[in-house]
């Protein structure tokens, strides 16, 4: 069963959806939860595993639920007696710990690249879940970007197939226009708080004349930042990735394109 409750929590951590994991770490008395019993409830207020069932479990789902929406782990006490906070005849005690797993910032990159290697360098350090999609394996794997998704195979498919909501920040770098415009069809109106796409204005413009010749409309396309990045200078790879995140944080922060001397 924990293994079941893990598997689920992770899965509505990839969809970026908020739960809480909750552990028995002491009972005493005729509790019905014993020590190291666990169960985990979802924002959704679905549920899987137990703590033993009856009022004292509808009790913790509702701690629970709080504990999510408040975005805080807490330690909580039961009392299973007519004195206690439960009005039980068990005549014990259970105390169970809440972690809470909230919704992150995700940065979806379509692309392997150079560009690729250098944008995760600088997100990592920002606490941003990472999603690499690349055709590649020689460009997508644990070595080139340790300790994030790898999503391999058809770049545009994937990425249609991926959960995208308004934490998600879209990336868009691959290795050539075929590529950078299957990606945009697949993020164009899907909630995302920023999409973007590299290459010159002519490059970008083309693309989205095809795209509006098969039917998206102008203010889709207009919402995406598209030539991708800020006017930072320099043409290294880490100088387009930096332009990149700066567009980024000014998009995720409301900021202004203002030197702090001119505010």
């Amino acid at each position: 069963m924990e293994e079941i409750i893990l598997e689920r929590i992770s899965c509505a951590l990839k969809e970026n959806k908020k739960a809480a994991l909750i552990t028995v770490v002491d009972s005493k008395g005729s509790s019905p939860g014993k020590a190291g019993f666990m169960m985990a409830v979802f924002e959704d207020k679905s549920t899987v595993g137990t703590v033993g069932g009856g009022e004292l479990e509808r009790e913790v789902i509702q701690r629970a639920l709080k504990s999510i929406s408040g975005g805080k782990d807490e330690f909580a006490s039961f009392k299973l007696s007519d004195e206690g906070n439960l009005h039980m005849q068990c005549g014990g005690s259970i105390d169970v710990f809440i972690k809470v797993f909230g919704k992150k910032d995700r940065l979806l990159i379509a692309g392997g690249g150079h560009v690729a290697k250098s944008l995760y360098e600088i997100a990592k350090y920002f606490d941003f879940n990472i999603v690499i999609f690349e055709d590649r394996e020689e460009f997508a794997n644990s070595d080139r970007f340790p300790n994030c998704e790898i999503i391999l195979g058809d770049i545009g498919e994937n990425l249609k197939k991926y959960p995208i909501d308004e934490r998600s920040y879209v990336v868009i770098v691959t290795r050539g226009h075929s590529f950078d415009e299957a990606a945009l069809k697949a993020s164009l109106n899907r909630g995302a708080a920023y999409v973007g796409m590299i290459g010159s204005s002519k490059k970008t413009n083309y693309i989205k004349e095809r795209l509006l010749s098969e039917g998206f409309s102008k203010d889709e396309l207009e919402k995406a930042y598209a030539p991708i990045g800020l006017c930072l200078g320099g043409d290294s790879s880490f100088d387009i990735a930096l332009s990149i995140f700066s567009e980024i944080m000014l998009i995720k922060n409301n900021g202004k394109l203002k030197h702090m001397r001119e505010i």
